[in-house]
C-alpha cells in the first residue's frame, strides 16, 4: 500500500466562502481571508470548480500564489468541467458565477481536464489532492448508480486519478461528497486515499462510526470533515446542509446549546474540536468568507473544553458512548 497523503494542518479553509455562498465576497476580502489564515497557521485550502463556477480556485490562486508551494496543501476536486459561457451560471446556494457554466463529467478524460483546468486558474504548478466531487445520491438522485458506474469503471475518474498519483501530478485522491455509502462503494472498488466528508460526523450526527471510519482505519485512508458547522448551523446560522434547517434540527441544538451552557462552553468551539478528536480525521475546514471568521476558527479550536461537558453529551444521549472526546 502506498504512503498515504495528509495535509499540513488540521484545521484548513474551506473554499465555499471564496466562491461566494450565499452572499457576495469580494476579491479584496477573499484575499485578506486567505493571508489571516496563514497569519493563524493554516496550511491547507480547499477550493473546487463548482464554487462560483471558478470563482474559488481564481481567488485562492491570486491568494496563494507568492507563498512558498511547499508549504501548504492544497485540494480541488473533479466531476464538473467548466465550459466558456459569457452568461455564467450562477446555482444555489452560491450567488456568483465566472463567465463559465458546468457540465457533469465522470469520465477519465473529464477527470483530466478537470485538473489541467483547475491548474489554470489557479496559475499554480501543482494540487496536492483531488476530489470526485459530489459523486453521491444526494446530489444525482436517481442518477447516481450511472454516474458512479462511469467514475468507478474502465475509462472513468477513479482510474485516471489513481494514474496521475502514480504520475505525481497529484499526491493522494478521493471522494468529496455529503454522504457516506459512495465513499464505503469506493473504498471496496478502488484505492482511494482520502475522503472529504461534509456534514455527517458532526455534533448533529455521527453517521460514519459504524462503517466508514472503521473500514477507513483497515484501509489505511483518511477522512478530512467539510461542513463541521452543518453548513453554519451549529455556529448560529439558519441552514442546514445548505437548505433551511427543519424543526428537528432547531430541536437538537437547543438541547445541545443547554449543555453547552450549563459548563459555559461556546458550542461552535465544541463543534470543531469534536470532530477532529477521531484517529481518522486527519483535519476539518470550516468554511470561512471574513478575517472575522477565519480568526474565530482558529481561536476555537484551541479553547479548552471540560471533559464533563462531553460526558454530559454522552450521557444525554446526544453523542455515542463509542464516539473519541476530545481530551
Amino acid at each position: 500500500m502506498n504512503q498515504r497523503y495528509r495535509p499540513i494542518t488540521r484545521l484548513g479553509l474551506g473554499g465555499t466562502g471564496l466562491g461566494d455562498m450565499y452572499h457576495s465576497t469580494g476579491d479584496e476580502a477573499a484575499h485578506t481571508t486567505v493571508a489571516a489564515a496563514w497569519e493563524a497557521g493554516i496550511r491547507y485550502f480547499d477550493t473546487a470548480p463548482h464554487y462560483g463556477t471558478g470563482l474559488s480556485e481564481h481567488r485562492f490562486g491570486q491568494a496563494l500564489r507568492s507563498r512558498p508551494r511547499r508549504h501548504y496543501t492544497l485540494s480541488t476536486k473533479v466531476g464538473r468541467v467548466l465550459v466558456p459561457d459569457p452568461a455564467g451560471d450562477i446555482a444555489p446556494p452560491f450567488v456568483s458565477s465566472l463567465p463559465f457554466r458546468r457540465v457533469t463529467d465522470y469520465t477519465a478524460a473529464g477527470a483530466r481536464r478537470s485538473v489541467e483546468d483547475s491548474l489554470q486558474r489557479l496559475a499554480l504548478g501543482s494540487i496536492d489532492i483531488v476530489y470526485v466531487h459530489d459523486l453521491s445520491p444526494d446530489h444525482l438522485g436517481d442518477g447516481f448508480d450511472h454516474h458512479y458506474r462511469i467514475a468507478a469503471g474502465a475509462g472513468g475518474a477513479f482510474e485516471e486519478l489513481v494514474r496521475m498519483r502514480e504520475e505525481g501530478l497529484i499526491k493522494g485522491w478521493g471522494l468529496g461528497v455529503n454522504t457516506v455509502e459512495p465513499c464505503l462503494r469506493a473504498l471496496r472498488d478502488s484505492d482511494p486515499d482520502i475522503f472529504l466528508l461534509a456534514g455527517r460526523y458532526t455534533l448533529m450526527e455521527t453517521t460514519p462510526l459504524a462503517e466508514l471510519f472503521p473500514l477507513c482505519a483497515e484501509r489505511g485512508a483518511g477522512i478530512v470533515l467539510g461542513g463541521p458547522f452543518n453548513s453554519g448551523f451549529l455556529a448560529g446560522g439558519d441552514h442546514y446542509d445548505y437548505v433551511p434547517a427543519k424543526s428537528q434540527h432547531h430541536e437538537r441544538r437547543e438541547r445541545l446549546r443547554q449543555v453547552a451552557a450549563r459548563h459555559g462552553v461556546d458550542l461552535a468551539a465544541a463543534a470543531l474540536q469534536f470532530g477532529a478528536a477521531h484517529p481518522v480525521v486527519a483535519a476539518t475546514i470550516p468554511g470561512a468568507s471574513s478575517t472575522r471568521h477565519l480568526r474565530r476558527n482558529a481561536d476555537q479550536m484551541e479553547v479548552k473544553i471540560p471533559a464533563p461537558f462531553w460526558q454530559e453529551l454522552v450521557h444525554e444521549g446526544l453523542l455515542p458512548p463509542e464516539a473519541p472526546l476530545p481530551e
